[in-house]
Formats: structure tokens, sequence, C-alpha cells
């Protein structure tokens, strides 16, 4: 049985989401100095959503490996200091009309050029450090690198509209483009090691202030990813052309008529396992290095999953299968060591997963936004938490909670026993009253969204499920998480002995 997270609150805050002068949060001077707020309002944890390189969508659980990092990251202003870009070239550079927005297509036509001119500067190619990256990565770094090479030599189509013989991975073709592009092939190596080189310094600063990451990881990865070019294999994919012969979703509910087409490929559990489950023994192997605490999404996708057919119009023609369950959180286990896992445990009730969740000893969650509109022991109110557990007010997939709890949004019923348990004489106090009820819980962890903690309506919502375009954009502005809030967190953090 994994030992149970200990008592205490965080907020989760995306590393995008941080304030910064160039259109994106990074790995700079912000990152360090929320560390800094967070250590003042006695908070113990920092839960950031996936740090993966995104595609189509900006999604940070669509992205192009399962293993890099985001290059976005990377802080400008560090390698200014270094010497590797000058602030002019910086400042020349359109970010964003709006502080409080990322506009992903300006870093894309003005990030990426930088970081080319700061790549040929750079004297790291001899280097210890770097020799030793290359050395510690060599699962994964090869095949991404080349990977994003050969995406912008085909006009950054996925790789399964690429030539057949570099899709279909024919050793003459592929020893052909490595040698065509080993510039742009390191390119990709460099700024992977640029951004581990400097979220490594800030995981060091954040352990010395006794703060634990919270880290993310999809269950499933895109299909336009390195890992399904270099794996096709470990996917259901056919063997002719290697394209998706099943895919991931969800099913109809009460939320959507036709359920959810998430499209992933779906993995080939019986093939992993033939492999001992080596590609998610070193996902977790890496994630455990980067993280403190690891949050898998989506878990009951390892006890059962939905399985729709390629080409499907919507979710309606799945089927539910067998995952692997135990033999995947055994091997995940094995390989994770010290690293604690919260499963995402939400949406259909199955035994199974609690049933594996007991055995395991992982925490699941419960989400404060979902308790008022069942019954009165409905699992996500406070008074039916058990203590290895992790509370939320909302997900990133959720409305703000002042978003949520607006008056006009609820039935009267609703509103009445909303204030009858929170005992809220006000509208004004719901969300207040929420953080109270969180930390008083016996839930072990208690973590709220920053847009939450500013009390900030749905113009900040970071994600709507099911649209695109307008997500994952939010950011805060400098000055927004100030001695207010930390003293209010600090206090609530004193009062119910979450330190």
């Amino acid at each position: 049985m994994k030992t149970m997270l200990k008592r205490g609150a965080g907020i989760l805050m995306p590393v995008f989401s941080l304030p910064s002068p160039y259109g994106i949060g990074t790995f700079g001077k912000a990152a360090y100095e929320f560390a800094d707020h967070l250590k003042n309002a006695r908070q113990m944890y920092w839960q950031v959503l996936p740090m993966g390189p995104t595609s189509y969508g900006d999604s940070p659980y669509q992205s192009f490996s399962a293993f890099a990092g985001n290059p976005h990251f990377i802080d400008l202003d560090i390698l200014i200091e270094e010497g590797l870009l000058t602030q002019e070239e910086v400042d020349a550079c359109f970010w964003s009309e709006k502080e409080d927005e990322v506009k992903y297509d300006a870093l894309y036509y003005y990030r990426f050029p930088l970081l080319k001119k700061a790549y040929q500067r750079s004297g790291h190619r001899e280097t210890t450090e770097y020799l030793r990256f290359l050395e510690e990565n060599d699962y994964w770094l090869p095949d991404y690198s080349l990977y994003m090479a050969l995406k912008e030599e085909f006009g950054g189509k996925s790789w399964m509209e690429w030539d057949r013989g570099v899709r279909m991975h024919e050793p003459a073709v592929i020893k052909d483009y490595e040698e065509k592009l080993q510039d742009e092939t390191d390119y990709w190596k460099f700024l992977q090691f640029k951004f581990f080189e400097q979220w490594n310094k800030l995981k060091s600063y954040t352990e010395k202030l006794g703060i634990q990451i919270v880290g993310d990881i999809p269950i499933y990865v895109a299909g336009d990813s390195a890992d399904v070019w270099s794996h096709p294999e470990l996917f259901q994919l056919d063997e002719e052309e290697l394209l998706p012969v099943r895919v991931a979703g969800v099913p109809p509910d009460a939320f959507s008529e036709t359920g959810q087409l998430w499209g992933n490929p779906l993995y080939d559990w019986d093939k992993m396992e033939k492999t001992d489950f080596s590609w998610w023994k070193k996902r977790m192997e890496d994630s455990a290095k980067l993280y403190d605490v690891i949050r898998i999404d989506h878990f009951i996708g390892v006890v059962q999953y939905y399985s729709i057919p390629a080409g499907a119009p919507d979710a309606r023609d799945g089927r539910w299968e067998k995952g692997p369950g135990k033999k995947l959180t055994d091997a995940i286990g094995e390989s994770a060591g010290k690293t604690k896992i919260i499963a995402e445990d939400l949406g259909i009730f199955c035994q199974d997963v609690k049933d594996l969740l007991e055995e395991t000893g992982y925490p699941g969650m419960k989400i404060i936004e979902f308790a008022f509109s069942g019954d009165r022991f409905n699992e996500h109110l406070p008074h039916c938490y058990t203590p290895n557990s992790v509370v939320y007010g909302g997900t990133h997939d959720n409305e703000t909670m002042t978003g949520y709890f607006r008056a006009d949004k609820r039935e009267w019923w609703e509103l009445q026993y909303i204030a009858d348990y929170l005992g809220a004489a006000h509208q004004s106090e719901v969300v207040d009253r929420i953080f109270r009820a969180a930390y008083s819980s016996v839930a072990s962890v208690a973590i709220f969204q920053m847009q939450d903690v500013l009390h900030l309506d749905n113009e900040a919502r970071m994600n709507t499920p099911g649209t695109i375009g307008e997500n994952w954009r939010w950011r805060m502005t400098e000055g927004q998480f100030g001695r207010e809030q930390e003293e209010y967190l600090a206090w609530l953090v004193d009062i119910f002995g979450r330190f």
C-alpha cells in the first residue's frame, strides 16, 4: 500500500498561466515568485498541467510526446543572461495584445526563430551536462527529435500523412533523413536540453521551500506523436498503413447524447504486457524525476476503456473493453518509486476502479462543483470524504467556482441546499465557504485553481470540453496573487491543520 499524501493544501496553476512579458508563462522569474507566494500562503502543493509540447488546439492533453517538454516554457530572459539572445531581439517580437491571455499563433511565429538563434550561438554540444543529458534520455530523445525535424520537413503534417517510406520506418529511408536533417534534429535536442535544465533548477528551488510539485499525465497519447510513430507496435494500428483501428473516447451520458470522440489511438495491452509494460515503466520513471506526485488522468482506462471504431462519426458505436488493471499499476509502482500517485477516477462509476484504488492505496478525487446536485450521500459532498482523497473546487475542465455558483444558473432548491450546507447567508459568501469546507474536510489534500483563489468568473475558465480555439489561454497578471490571498490561505491552513 502506498503511503498516503501528507495532509496539506495546494494550488493548480499551469506553467503557461504564469505572468511574463513574452506571451506565455515560463520557468523564469515569475515561476520562482509564484513558488514564494505558495510558501507565504503555507501551501504544500503546486499542481501543474501536462508540460509536453502541444499540437493543434493547444491542449496540454494532446502532445507531440509523452516524454518531451514544451519549448514555450524555456525562459527567454535566462537565455539573454547566458548570452544566447539579446534583449533587442526579444523586444522586437510581438507577443500578445493582452497580458491575461496566451496568443499561441504569435508564439509559433516568433518564439521558435529566437530559439533557433540561441541554438546556433550555443556552445553546449561538447559540455559534460549535454552529453549526460543525451545519455540519460536515449530512450526517447533521438526518436522525438527526428520526428519533430521530419514534421517540419513535411510541412507540419501528421506523420500518418508523410511519405510511405518514413511513415513505415524503412531503414534506408530513415537513414537518409537522419543525415539530411541532422542539424534540425540537433536543434530539437537542444530545446529539450534547455527545457529540462531550467525546469530542474526551478524544481530544486521548490524543494528547498518544502513545496511538492504535482504533475499531470494523460492516460492516452496523441495519434500525431513521436510515441505512436516510433512505437506503432504498441498501439491498435493496422499493419498495412499504420492507421488507427480503434480510438479512445467516452460513451453517451447525461451531458452528451453522442458521447465524446477523443480520437487517441488505443494501446494494444496484450503487446504491452509481453514487453512487461516497458514503455509505461519508462514513462513513469521519467515522470517521477519531474514531479513529487503524479496525477493520472482518466484512470478508469486502466481498468476498462471505451473503444470506438476509427472513422466513426461519434462515440455511440463504441464498446467497453477490459484494461490491464493491477498488472499495469504494479508496473507503475515499480518504476515510480517513492513518487506518489493520484488517480483521476471521475466519471462513470466502476466498482473495479474503486477496488483497485483500495488495493494500490492511490487517492481518488472529489470535486465540490459536483457535490450539490445529487442526494445527501453524493460522494463529492465533504461529509462523505475519506482521508485518502484529494478534493478540488473544480478542475481545468470545469467552470470557475464564481461562474459555476452564480445564482442565475442554479435551481432554487439547489441554491437553498448550498446555502444550508455551507452556512452561507449571501451568494457572495459561497466561494469562501467552499474553501472552508474543503480545507476543514478529512481529505488529505485540498487543491484549488488559481482562478478560484482570485475569485474570477468564467472569462478565466481554462477549458470547455468539446470546443477548440479559445481554451488554455488564461494567464495571471503580475501582482494579482498578493498578500491578501496569501494571508487568507495561510489562515485556512492554520485553522484546519494543513501543514
